[in-house]
């Protein structure tokens, strides 16, 4: 087992770690593992989990540990579980630090609902709604029938103009980059998708694993859209980019008519957050490295 290391060394070995980060739950003592997630183990019919509020910080130090089926996150000397109280193992070290860096980032009290990452992660090794491969990519694939920035106005024309000016060049881009025909609508019934682009888009999102579909699908429902998605993940555009364009309308009639300061402010801020969170998620999920035990607290 290698020695622990102080949480600023880590971060010097793990530069693009640190740098996609900052852009973009208790048994007994002598349990060597710990649920912090209330009550008995439940499976929410909801598509992800709903993690509880907040709860009083129960440990010091954060660290984790490479065992037989992958990384784990250990708290103090107790090993983390899901919900559904399975070892939580994730598939990369880079995913593990910054999973860590969640749990580590907490002061006296545990604010769950921030810890974005540590719930893609329950999702994904949990799989509350028992979804294959094959249905997580039509869940994603079938966003594109409502796709956000597919649906236009007639009126007024500043707004016609300005989604013509922002979206449309998003649109263009994912046509070629993908090979494929999307087009907009102003119609209630959207666009018509042809097969053929649902199909090599079905055929490009195969080519990810299940963990980060899991992350893609979540990114999807934060923005309301599969093309900004596309776009954030392949590095087109920034997490505030994508946030913006998704908000685009919503934002017009905030300059026009105002809004209230602090409710707006927050409702933008938790949305960068989620979709950062998961935008990592996807670019974390296949990295791996041989470390054996990071300590995450000086």
């Amino acid at each position: 087992m290698c020695p622990p290391r102080p949480l600023g060394t880590m971060w010097r070995v793990y530069p693009l770690l640190r740098d996609r980060w900052r852009g973009l739950l208790h048994r007994p003592l002598s349990d060597p593992t710990v649920s912090v997630w209330p009550g008995p183990a439940l499976r929410p019919p909801a598509r992800d989990y709903v993690p509880p509020t907040e709860r009083k910080r129960f440990y010091q130090n954060v660290s984790i540990s490479q065992g037989e089926g992958g990384f784990e996150i250990n708290l103090d000397h107790r090993k983390l579980k899901t919900p559904q109280a399975k070892l939580f193992t994730v598939p990369s070290e880079a995913l593990a630090i910054a999973v860590a860096t969640e749990w580590d980032a907490q002061q006296d009290t545990i604010k769950f609902y921030t810890m974005h990452l540590t719930t893609l992660c329950n999702t994904s090794l949990d799989n509350p709604t028992q979804r294959n491969k094959d249905q997580l990519i039509r869940a994603a694939v079938k966003f594109l029938d409502t796709d956000t920035i597919c649906y236009r106005v007639e009126e007024p024309e500043t707004l016609v103009e300005l989604q013509k000016n922002e979206w449309d060049p998003i649109i263009e881009w994912a046509e070629k980059r993908y090979g494929i025909t999307i087009g907009s609508s102003t119609s209630i019934m959207g666009p018509s998708i042809p097969t053929q682009t649902r199909e090599v888009l079905t055929s490009h999102l195969s080519s990810y694993n299940m963990w980060a579909l899991q992350g893609i699908e979540f990114v999807v429902a934060q923005l309301k859209s599969m093309l900004l998605t596309l776009g954030l993940i392949d590095l087109r555009l920034t997490v505030e980019q994508a946030v913006l364009l998704s908000r685009l309308e919503e934002e017009y009639q905030i300059q026009k008519w105002g809004n209230i300061e602090w409710a707006h402010d927050y409702e933008l801020q938790e949305l960068r957050a989620r979709t950062a969170a998961g935008t990592l998620f996807v670019h974390l999920c296949s990295e791996s490295s041989t470390v054996k035990h990071k300590l995450l607290q000086e």
